[in-house]
């Protein structure tokens, strides 16, 4: 007992031996100056590409400039004044370039007039690496099935809210993806992560892709290991046209 008492008094004034030697916390000490964080110019309006983006689509370069169809030869679709439209039957246009983790912003119109419903109107996407789509669909007083409308990752989640304006209005995506990572076996180490906001609206909140976009069929059984892919968008026969969308790499 007395050995316990005799090492719990060392042990008490070391504690205050130590103590004692700390030095006095100032400001200073949890300030961090560099590196500097870089600067970015953000657009002149707010949904303008800011000084470090990639401009995609603009009213300034040639749709074929950054697009191909899915041969890899010029997009199919209509394009004016910046606009492209999908001209069904003609399938996907995809970017030239790859891509891994980014912040993508696009506007989307789905045709103004109205001539279906459910997933028959106003339907296209966005495939993230050309592999997990975010549905495009106008879903205005047009109810489907929860996992496919706007704002969804494709049957998997949907969205939080319907923040879907009307028919031939323009509406905007932005959203900020994490592409996944594989183990030496060709599962996935960590999944694909998705947030979207749909005409500023929170609708996918960091969420985590089970695995490929598929129409039948679980996502799980459809992982293969990859790398960087291209930004897709959908020919799904709707005439849905795209405009302004630019991307930064993160």
């Amino acid at each position: 007992m007395r050995e316990l008492v005799f090492v719990l008094l060392v042990l008490m004034s070391m504690s205050v031996f130590a103590q004692e030697e700390r030095p006095a916390m100032v400001p200073e000490m949890t300030e961090i100056w560099d590196p500097e964080v870089p600067v970015v110019t953000p657009g002149e309006k707010p949904m303008d590409a800011p000084s470090d983006a990639i401009v995609l689509l603009g009213a300034e370069q040639a749709f074929g400039y950054e697009w191909t169809n899915g041969n890899g030869e010029e997009p199919g679709w209509d394009f004016e004044n910046g606009v492209a439209t999908v001209k069904g039957g003609t399938g996907i246009i995809k970017t030239k370039r790859q891509f891994k983790d980014f912040q993508l912003h696009l506007e989307w119109r789905s045709p103004a007039e109205v001539v279906s419903e459910s997933q028959g109107r106003g339907n296209s996407g966005v495939f993230l690496q050309g592999i997990y789509e975010v549905q495009v669909l106008d879903n205005y007083n047009n109810r489907t099935y929860r996992n496919g409308q706007a704002g969804s990752v494709y049957k998997q989640h949907a969205p939080l809210v319907n923040a879907c304006k009307g028919p031939g209005e323009w509406q905007t995506y932005d959203i900020i993806y994490t592409a996944p990572r594989f183990n030496a076996d060709g599962t996935y180490f960590t999944h694909p992560r998705i947030t979207l906001i749909h005409n500023g609206v929170l609708v996918q909140n960091n969420v985590i892709v089970r695995g490929p976009t598929e129409y039948i069929g679980i996502p799980e059984y459809a992982v293969k290991p990859h790398g960087d892919g291209p930004i897709i968008l959908q020919d799904h026969g709707n005439p849905v046209s795209f405009r302004n969308i630019w991307i930064r790499e993160l």
